[in-house]
């Protein structure tokens, strides 16, 4: 049967979403989840330092509502537009120049290299397929520039986010590899019906992650806070 067909509403599926984000554990990463994976070893170097963002990623809906729903609404123009103005934050006046593919957290594959990818001859055509290809990447990244710039470290709502993500990246390839092995109508639907929640948990993270990054910018520039050098990597 198709997916429709099963009274399953999109205000329920939103309510799931949040419930399964909210329902993991907010204590601190463990080593192990901090070196397994490119998300967590995309946090390893700040995950321990104490300070935070000025709001967690569950207070940006309320604190930055506009850039939460323009993230949603046009989320390739406004990755682009983030990581341009995080560029130039923690190094004013530097353009593209310190651009890189995801900024180079989280590797590459094969002869696809971040810094090796034409990023200095064209960086904002780059930037466009970054944020259109590897969107979840690229705001985390833009994220990590600021965090690590200023040596944030990770909040509880950054905690539950990569449990969550790991959660919902394993339970989906379990879902393909039991799909693939029955003919049972129920799976194919249980496996569209965790793809929808997944993507309904992107979304609203995405947006929150990138309304906390653009309020955090808008804060240090309108501070005395000192400013810091990007970190090379």
């Amino acid at each position: 049967k198709p997916l429709s067909s099963y009274p399953i509403s999109f205000e329920l599926l939103e309510y799931f979403a949040t419930m399964v984000f909210c329902c993991f554990s907010s204590k601190p990463l463990s080593s192990y989840e901090i070196s397994k994976g490119k998300y967590g070893a995309a946090f390893s170097s700040v995950y321990d330092n104490q300070d935070k963002f000025d709001i967690s990623m569950c207070q940006a809906p309320c604190r930055e509502p506009c850039c939460l729903m323009g993230t949603m609404l046009c989320f390739c123009p406004v990755q682009v537009y983030m990581r341009h103005k995080a560029l130039n934050h923690v190094t004013p006046g530097s353009g593209w120049s310190n651009y890189k593919c995801c900024q180079g957290y989280f590797g590459g594959c094969c002869c696809l290299q971040p810094g090796n990818m034409g990023e200095q001859m064209c960086p904002s055509c780059c930037m466009c397929a970054e944020a259109a290809i590897c969107p979840g990447p690229a705001t985390s990244a833009t994220s990590n520039v600021v965090r690590e710039a200023y040596q944030l470290g990770l909040d509880e709502d950054d905690v539950r986010l990569i449990r969550c993500s790991n959660c919902l990246f394993y339970f989906s390839c379990l879902l393909s590899c039991v799909a693939s092995m029955t003919e049972c109508e129920g799976d194919d639907a249980l496996a569209r019906v965790v793809d929808i929640v997944s993507d309904v948990t992107f979304c609203c993270v995405s947006g929150c992650m990138t309304a906390q990054v653009h309020h955090e910018m808008n804060l240090r520039d309108s501070s005395v806070y000192p400013k810091r050098e990007l970190m090379d990597r």
